[in-house]
């Protein structure tokens, strides 16, 4: 039996390439997702490892208990603004680095003071503004030979004084720097420009993987980032022989109590790993999904491939039958046909896996956010993987094929023509397939009325599509009459070929249905997507300018940081500038939640937010009064005039009475809550804090002048890289960045459906070909031309793409529908709105499918000649 089933693979092999290439793509996108994620982690624990190295133990400030001296938010804090938080590290100095030098099993010391720094690049914009975390700031620190062994020099210099920096070779290339180059950057505060004086090799994962470096002289670097002659951590190499957990308990026993920590270089290793490791994750998780949609589109293909196999061959496997073979041979028989096909598909897709991973780091980067690279790693995982897909996807798909075949009796040799489904097959189809749709309709109906976009909500909205998609599946062949019937009114006006192209379809519903299946799920889950993407970023859209009258809004990248007041004067006067307000952002707990609270000046808010009170008005903003928007109102229960105790800043502070003088419309802009600039500012660590500047200007952002106004507050603001001056529209497409994710998925999704349905259409139009032969020949024969031949195939491929794709329209908008409403549980402007571009996209795309797979099977169709119609009688 065996050898049978080698000779049906190598009799069909043509029949079954497109099987064996549907298999092949999941398991590409699998195998190529698992080495991609094997081989980026071991270039991270391979970068990590060689940069620990020869760091034993490291030691660093610990963070003092709340409400401790020195302690973020305590009154001494808050008075010192910062001081406290350098006196708090001034207990790594020299002397504590010579103290632990002596120690036994210390072979060496490195003192650091690292931190982070933000540049410009070349063209004057903030360089890989994406990754604020990974902008890493340090010390050149040279050793005994002169030479810093972290950082090596691949040209210039190291910088000698506070006017000099280095960077690596990586942030060079991205910037576009020189040596010589005047490079403008900033730590937390103003910016500064500095001279490039050398350029040296990391090998920092958080540099490597997308961040930038800059490196300071030793007292430069101190002053930034801990105090003068203090330092931010001090890393200990250990001699050889010496035990490192050990070493680790000897140097905390030498630290002062409650100041500082020693960590080994190992766990210091593994807590970066995981960290970058974290923020690759999401990367792995879209290809895992391109791959389980290529395995579950292809399925169809493999199951029509092999039910069709299996019709064509009634006679031959009747025949084993009466010459003795048993049920269980002729199963076993197809299933390792299947296992052929799958250990081939499994090696081909392989292959390409090991080209998609290569890839992968390119087509997943941005150029200012570069994933690591390094060498491709084979383990058993993707081994494993690959085979247990391409083989179990494969004999799974043809497990229902076979176990049909073995029912075959000997008689079935005497027929030529496959029986149709029995009137009870018929009616369990439907009852099943409609119990499916009424289970999965009826979950994303009670859905759709929670509004609430929790997980377990969403988890329970998939599992309703998915019945509802298994539900038209399983209808599919029910429906293929009554639908097709009614598209054979338009097809049929096409003339001869038309209505044959309707017969043709309407001939074997089953196995129409199983081939536009393919087309049906891709197109449902492309509809979707773009409904829920289209409908979310009209919302976002909304959300991002909304109560906003300013032209400009100057913001800074990172939540740390604010705008130096020095530069907020410099906007007020800048040329072209009418209104330049501050806006100080800061905490507010209130109730049992907590807020964001924007402080404003009340006279001048009104030129630059677009404010709807319900009640009160802004003007009595003042000491102890606030204004709330509706929302955060309506949870605490209050209104205009009534007052509630609340807390503004950080956790040094003790909750106040605040008396409401307004209720808002809820804003963005303004945040939850709104109070007077001082008075915000004052529950501040920073008493000057000012996180945004909203600023009109004469000749508005879409003005003429709007690009060259734009320079001079870039300008104003001394091109510092920690802040951005975006326009509304910037604002607007910021907001929509976010959904780039869902729409790479929602076209790769809708290129892997393509193709797969494309090569199902053909392979079984194809079979459909050879099997009328006889019905084509004789057509021929009574005089339709090659013509008319290749038109009837094209309609009949037509007609089940337009099937396949009117079922995915239905059950992507009503999937939309549902699932959308549970978004606007957690995006309140959230509304539905169709695409009709992306839909007319997605229908035109489908039915060109249907086209381009009919090609080759129409051209081999009318390739055949009268003659072959005597030959098949």
């Amino acid at each position: 039996m065996l050898k049978t089933a080698l000779r049906n693979v190598l009799a069909h092999k043509a029949r079954l390439l497109m099987t064996v290439l549907a298999v092949t793509l999941g398991v590409a996108f699998v195998s190529g997702t698992l080495v991609f994620a094997d081989s980026s982690t071991a270039a991270h624990r391979a970068a990590l490892s060689k940069d620990y190295a020869d760091i034993a133990v490291t030691v660093t400030p610990k963070d003092p208990p709340p409400g401790a001296p020195g302690a973020a938010g305590s009154a001494e804090s808050a008075e010192s603004a910062g001081t406290a938080g350098d006196e708090h590290a001034t207990v790594l100095d020299d002397v504590l680095a010579r103290d632990l030098a002596a120690l036994p099993g210390v072979a060496a010391v490195r003192p650091s003071a690292d931190g982070l720094a933000t540049l410009n690049a070349s063209d004057g914009h903030p360089l890989r503004t994406g990754r604020v975390w990974a902008h890493r700031a340090a010390a050149y620190v040279p050793g005994a030979d002169g030479k810093d062994g972290r950082h090596p020099l691949t040209e210039g210099r190291a910088p000698r004084n506070g006017e000099e920096i280095a960077v690596d070779t990586g942030t060079a290339a991205a910037g576009r720097f020189r040596i010589g180059a005047e490079i403008t950057l900033a730590t937390d505060g103003p910016a500064m420009t500095k001279r490039l004086v050398g350029i040296v090799t990391t090998r920092d994962t958080r540099v490597t993987a997308g961040g930038t470096l800059v490196l300071f002289d030793r007292a430069t670097a101190q002053q930034l980032f801990a105090s003068p002659g203090r330092y931010t951590s001090i890393d200990l190499s250990a001699a050889p022989g010496t035990d490192t957990a050990e070493l680790a308990r000897r140097v905390a026993a030498r630290l002062p109590a409650g100041r500082a920590e020693a960590t080994t270089g190992t766990a210091q290793a593994a807590q970066q790993a995981v960290l970058v490791d974290t923020l690759t994750r999401g990367n792995e998780k879209l290809s895992l999904v391109f791959a389980g949609v290529a395995l579950f589109i292809g399925s169809f293909l493999i199951v029509n491939t092999f039910t069709m196999l299996v019709a064509r061959r009634t006679r031959e496997i009747a025949l084993l039958r009466a010459i003795g073979a048993t049920r269980r041979q002729v199963v076993r028989t197809l299933l390792w046909e299947a296992v052929l096909l799958g250990l081939a598909a499994s090696a081909l897709g392989f292959l390409l896996g090991l080209a998609i991973a290569s890839v992968l780091p390119e087509v997943l980067s941005t150029t200012g956010e570069p994933l690591p690279r390094g060498p491709l790693v084979i383990g058993p995982l993707p081994v494993a993987a690959a085979l247990a897909v391409g083989v179990g996807i494969t004999v799974l798909a043809a497990w229902l094929p076979s176990r049909k075949a073995a029912r075959i009796a000997p008689v079935e040799a005497l027929r030529t023509a496959e029986q149709p489904p029995t009137a009870t097959a018929s009616r369990v189809r439907g009852a099943a397939g409609a119990l499916l749709l009424a289970l999965g309709a009826g979950l994303l109906l009670s859905l759709a009325g929670a509004k609430d976009a929790s997980e377990e909500n969403l988890q329970s909205a998939m599992f309703g599509c998915a019945l509802l998609v298994i539900a038209l599946i399983v209808l599919a062949p029910l429906l293929a009459v009554p639908v097709i019937r009614l598209s054979g009114r338009l097809t049929g006006r096409l003339g001869i070929a038309g209505h044959l192209a309707h017969r043709n379809a309407l001939r074997d519903p089953r196995r129409t249905a199983a081939t536009a299946s393919a087309l049906m799920v891709s197109t449902a889950l492309v509809a979707g997507l773009a409904v829920i993407g289209h409908s979310t970023g009209q919302a976002l859209d909304r959300r991002a300018a909304a109560g906003l009258s300013a032209d400009y809004v100057i913001s800074t990248h990172t939540a740390s940081a604010g705008i130096d007041p020095a530069a907020v004067q410099r906007v007020t006067t800048a040329p072209g500038v009418r209104t330049a307000t501050a806006v100080t952002d800061s905490t507010l707990y209130i109730g049992g939640g907590v807020r964001e609270i924007s402080g404003v000046d009340p006279a001048a808010a009104p030129s630059v937010m677009e404010l709807d009170f319900v009640s009160g008005s802004l003007k009595d903003l003042g000491p102890g009064r606030i204004a709330l928007s509706r929302t955060l109102a309506r949870e605490n229960g209050v209104r205009a005039g009534d007052r509630i105790d609340a807390r503004i800043g950080g956790p040094g502070q003790d909750r106040a009475p605040y008396t409401v003088v307004g209720v808002y419309e809820d804003n963005p802009t303004a945040r939850d809550a709104l109070g007077a600039r001082t008075e915000v500012q004052r529950g501040s660590l920073d008493p000057g804090s000012v996180q945004r500047v909203l600023v009109r200007t004469d000749s508005g952002a879409d003005g003429a002048d709007g690009a060259a106004t734009k320079d001079r507050l870039r300008t104003a603001t001394g091109n510092n890289p920690l802040l951005r001056v975006q326009d509304r529209q910037e604002l607007v497409q910021e907001a929509a960045g976010s959904l780039s994710t869902l729409l790479t998925l929602t076209y790769g999704l809708l290129a892997i459906g393509g193709v797969i349905a494309a090569l199902g259409i053909m392979n079984t139009l194809a079979m459909s070909v050879s099997d009328r032969t006889r019905e084509i020949g004789v057509l021929r024969a009574i005089g339709m031309d090659r013509a008319g031949i290749r038109r009837t195939i094209r309609l009949e491929s037509l007609t089940v793409a337009g099937f396949g794709t009117l079922l995915g329209l239905a059950a992507g908008l009503f999937g939309a529908w549902t699932v959308g409403a549970l978004t606007n549980g957690a995006l309140k402007d959230y509304s539905l709105a169709l695409p009709w571009g992306t839909l007319l996209l997605v229908c035109l795309t489908s039915l060109a499918t249907g086209a381009v797979a009919a090609a080759l099977p129409a051209r081999r169709a009318a390739a055949l000649s009268p003659l072959e119609a005597v030959a098949e009688l």
